[in-house]
């Protein structure tokens, strides 16, 4: 068995195994970091597509319809990743809107459930009250984008 732990035998020794193992999580993180984030190692500001907005105004503008008040589930919420954001209703009737951007890699949030918004990518978690860390390894919280409810509608500010 020493043979095979220390490399004298016919397959790779602990060392060797740990460097190709170190190398291969680096090569993996460096691909995400090169579609995500940024060279300052902060989050990547969501990016919107221009025009793709409901309402005719273009997806980053404000005034641009989101969503139906109707279509978020209270106690929870909704991803809209083509607008780059997440809408929860903590409470009936009280909208909080995120970045959909998570703060660790620059995944996008998949889901939300529990209370919480949940990224796919290393497990993060965000409440839906304020976006705040519940779950690391996100380092902040997810930043606020400003909304305001019209009607059973729910329109960037």
């Amino acid at each position: 068995m020493a043979e095979i732990l220390d490399g004298r035998g016919p397959h790779p020794g602990r060392r060797r195994l740990l460097a190709l193992a170190t190398a291969g999580g680096a090569v993996a993180a460096l691909g995400g970091c090169a579609t995500y984030g940024s060279p300052t190692g902060q989050a990547a500001a969501p990016s919107y597509p221009a025009g793709g907005g409901a309402g005719g105004a273009p997806a980053g503008a404000g005034g641009a319809v989101l969503a139906r008040l109707s279509g978020i589930p209270v106690g929870g919420g909704t991803v809209l990743a083509d607008q780059g954001v997440v809408l929860t209703q903590p409470v009936a009737g009280t909208v909080k809107c995120f970045s959909a951007i998570c703060t660790h890699q620059g995944c996008t949030v998949a889901s939300v459930s529990g209370g919480t918004i949940n990224c796919p990518c290393h497990g993060s978690r965000y409440s839906i009250t304020d976006g705040s860390v519940t779950v690391g390894p996100a380092p902040r919280p997810l930043p606020p984008v400003p909304v305001t409810v019209k009607g059973d509608t729910v329109v960037r500010a």
